[in-house]
């Protein structure tokens, strides 16, 4: 008859001991499965810490190269609105520069038409050199008249500039000279001596009408306004 084989049972042994002189030796018996068990737990444990390492520094550089991109991204943006800014204080200096440009235009524009205004209206002396003055009415509708007597040599010429309307006999002077200076202003000029202009011709501030000598050295004066006759002193400047 032949042996029977027994099934060993391995097992550890961890024996604890002490310094003190009364302390006794403890023993523990550990399985086998138990020691591979605590083995794979600490490999497992491990394992997992690594992971956790290895995880935290790619979510650290992740979140590092993210910031890096957000920076640059951020210096990006600083440096276009630097741009930004400088072209509109460029666009604003160019802006004020056109307005400058334009007011004094307008300014301009406004002196010149102030001048040009001023050459229509019928504000100068109706002769050229001194004459004495003297101031009444004429016709049943006793229209204002200055009748001016002129020195030797001097012309009558238009008070203002315009276009000029009539070119009449007068019963009185000779003849009379109508200036339409196109702003409801009219002039009438009343002389015997030597017409030089014609109806419908273009006169400037100071164009001659008529010429005066001796014989003819009366001018008789007289301006409307809106088609009614008005005192030409209103509007005359008489200076000396």
């Amino acid at each position: 008859m032949g042996r029977r084989r027994h099934k060993r049972k391995n097992s550890h042994v961890v024996i604890v001991t002490s310094d003190a002189v009364d302390e006794r030796t403890k023993q523990f018996r550990i399985r086998p499965w138990a020691v591979r068990f605590l083995v794979l737990f600490v490999c497992v444990l491990v394992g997992a810490v690594i992971g956790i390492v290895f995880f935290e520094t790619d979510v650290w550089k992740a979140e590092n190269q993210k910031s890096a991109l957000q920076q640059e991204r951020i210096a990006s943006l600083e440096a276009e609105n630097e741009a930004l800014a400088s072209q509109i204080e460029e666009l604003n200096a160019s802006i004020q520069i056109l307005s400058e440009t334009v007011a004094s235009k307008a300014a301009s524009e406004s002196s010149l038409s102030e001048q040009l205004g001023q050459q229509y209206l019928p504000t100068e002396f109706p002769l050229t050199g001194s004459a004495t003055m003297e101031e009444g009415t004429d016709g049943e509708e006793g229209a204002p008249i200055c009748v001016f007597t002129a020195a030797e040599g001097a012309m009558v010429v238009a008070t203002a500039g315009g276009t000029v309307s009539a070119v009449n006999d007068d019963a009185e002077y000779g003849h009379n000279v109508w200036v339409d200076h196109g702003n409801g202003y009219i002039t009438v000029y009343r002389n015997q001596g030597e017409v030089k202009v014609k109806q419908g011709e273009t006169v400037t501030q100071g164009s001659t009408l008529f010429l005066v000598d001796e014989e003819n050295n009366k001018l008789g004066y007289q301006m409307m306004r809106d088609g009614a006759y008005i005192d030409p002193m209103e509007m005359l400047a008489i200076s000396g």
